[in-house]
């Protein structure tokens, strides 16, 4: 699958799924990603993003290299 073609799934998937609350993590979501936060599967250390999602996320959480969605989908401009 391209990356143009998954990343537009993921949006997709993240408009359909929105950001509600739910129990349980997806069994899609990435390994370590066990935190959730208004029904989406975070990684341990979410309150510090730039030291802690940037690696994959991109440096200004704008999106990973690899289809990783932007922070921004759900988290706005405003942390």
């Amino acid at each position: 699958m391209s990356r143009t073609v998954a990343t537009a799934f993921l949006v997709a998937l993240g408009l359909l799924v929105g950001c509600s609350d739910s129990a349980t993590v997806p069994a899609d979501a990435p390994e370590g990603h066990t935190v959730m936060k208004e029904g989406v599967p975070h990684k341990s250390g979410l309150k510090n993003p730039q030291e802690n999602c940037s690696a994959c996320h991109g440096a200004n959480l704008g999106g990973g290299s690899n289809g990783e969605p932007s922070c921004f989908l759900c988290h706005g401009r405003k942390w």
